[in-house]
């Protein structure tokens, strides 16, 4: 199973997680990310990225209450209802598009964090390790920790999650170009 290398958590987003009663989404995040098999082949650029992100979002439409988004908001969210409360965690994945993109996602999360229609981010991105055995651009850990900082968004209640692979074997597919 895919192990998760590196947690950034910003401005108290586990304390709270806690406080909210949402300690149990973000584990399940955490479960999501790292309850399959990931072995890819361990070459520079060598693996399809756009695989490991179907991998990984499947995993979320199998899980119970994840919502898939469309474009222009995050990628996964989940509602917590508690004594008539609703609470919100979302979710951007961010294991196969160029980094560039990330930059769109902290920011997305970070406007919902402050018009207050979010409770939790969570970005989720390669280690830098196995970022360089997938396709080139690809963002990591390093990208998504410099990413928060430029966005300005260290004051909310972000968390990075890195995942690594479980180790060496066959090449994941790469996609088809037009």
């Amino acid at each position: 199973m895919p192990r998760i290398t590196h947690e950034e958590a910003y401005d108290g987003v586990h304390e709270k997680a806690e406080r909210l009663g949402l300690t149990g989404l973000v584990d399940e995040v955490r479960s999501i990310v790292t309850g399959f098999t990931l072995l890819v082949e361990e070459q520079v650029d060598a693996n399809g990225a756009a695989a490991l992100r179907k991998m990984i979002d499947s995993r979320f439409a199998e899980t119970e209450g994840w919502t898939k988004q469309v474009t222009g908001s995050a990628d996964w969210t989940k509602r917590k209802t508690i004594n008539g409360t609703t609470l919100c965690v979302q979710v951007e994945v961010q294991v196969s598009a160029r980094s560039d993109s990330l930059n769109r996602d902290v920011i997305h999360l970070r406007d919902a964090l402050e018009r207050g229609v979010l409770d939790i981010g969570i970005v989720v991105v390669s280690s830098n390790r196995l970022g360089s055995f997938l396709t080139d651009r690809v963002p990591k850990l390093s990208d998504a920790l410099r990413t928060v900082k430029e966005a300005r968004a260290e004051h909310l209640p972000f968390l990075v999650i890195a995942i690594e692979h479980d180790g060496p074997g066959p090449r994941l597919p790469k996609q088809k170009k037009r």
